[in-house]
This record gives structure tokens, sequence and C-alpha cells, in this order.
């Protein structure tokens, strides 16, 4: 089941949000502002992050900024009924700051819930391959660290030959 932070400041849009996304598969965990999804984010593992642009005491973009710094390999879903408002010629502005700070995908409040399945759904599977090779990684670090051979694990890796019983014993050998 895939986990997701929504980081807002609207009690009823991390409700609305965190309901529909429930009933559509997802874990979800709600944060209110931006220091408690950062704590949050200390202290449990995510697939993807909603956070609200405009939230009090992490001004303007600076929500976006740090909380891809602190979790660059997580996607991140930036949200904001005011900044990318029809009616703010810079819209578009907002748009490109925020994708430079480090926002996946932005998106204007109100939206559609199928609206934000469709960006939840193309942002996972960007994150995919990532992923799967970030866990990949990690089974080897940790079999290597428990000081065991897994030669189907390092054949998994490209460009990787795990040496035989005969070409081990060659290599130490020579040693």
């Amino acid at each position: 089941m895939r986990r997701i932070l929504i980081v807002d400041d609207d009690p009823q849009v991390r409700q609305a949000i965190g309901d529909w996304l429930t009933r559509h598969g997802f874990w979800v965990s709600t944060a209110d502002r931006g220091f408690g999804g950062l704590a949050a984010l200390d202290s449990a593992t995510f697939d993807l992050m909603i956070v609200d642009v405009l939230m009090p005491n992490l001004r303007g973009f600076e929500s976006v900024r740090i909380f891809h710094r602190r979790a660059p390999e997580i996607p991140l879903i930036a949200i904001s009924g005011h900044a990318f408002s029809d009616a703010d010629p810079s819209g578009s502005d907002f748009l490109k700051l925020a994708s430079r700070l480090g926002a996946t995908r932005c998106l204007r409040k109100p939206f559609k819930p199928a609206t934000l399945l469709d960006i939840i759904d193309d942002c996972l599977s960007e994150a995919e391959p990532h992923r799967r090779h970030v866990e990949g990684l990690g089974r080897v670090a940790n079999a290597l660290s428990d000081g065991q051979v897994v030669p189907e694990l390092v054949d998994k890796i490209p460009g990787r030959h795990v040496a035989g019983q005969n070409e081990r014993s060659s290599l130490t050998a020579g040693r």
C-alpha cells in the first residue's frame, strides 16, 4: 500500500483529500502545517507528499524547498488555491518557481479528485524505477553487511558479474 503524506493548514482540506485517497487504497498520514509535516517525514517513510504552498510559519514556497531538500527522492505535489489563481497574472511564474524548488507537479485548488488521482499515479509511476533500484541496493547492502554472498542479488545489478566458485578460488589464490 502506497503511503502519502498530506501537509496543509486547513483541516477540511486534509480530511477531504485523506478520505478520498484512503478510499482509493492509499495509506494516508496528515500533518497540520509545515513543522508538523517535517516531524511526520522524520518519523515515517512516504511514497509521495502533497504539500500546500502557502501555510503559516513556512511562508511562500519555503515549504516546497524544505520538504524537497529533506526527501528529494519522494515526489511532491504542491497545491494552493491562492498562488495559482487565474486572477493572479503571475500564476504561471508560481508554477515554474514551485517546480524549480522541487515540486514534481503543481495543482490549483479547488481540483477534481480524479485529477489528483491521475497526478498521483503519474508521480508514483515516474518514481517507481528509482524506488526499485534503491530497494535492490538496500537488499545487497544488508546482505553484504551480514557477511553473506548473494550472487542472485548481485546478478540483478546491470553490468555486474559474480565470479563462479572456480573464478573466486583463482582470485584468492593469486593474493
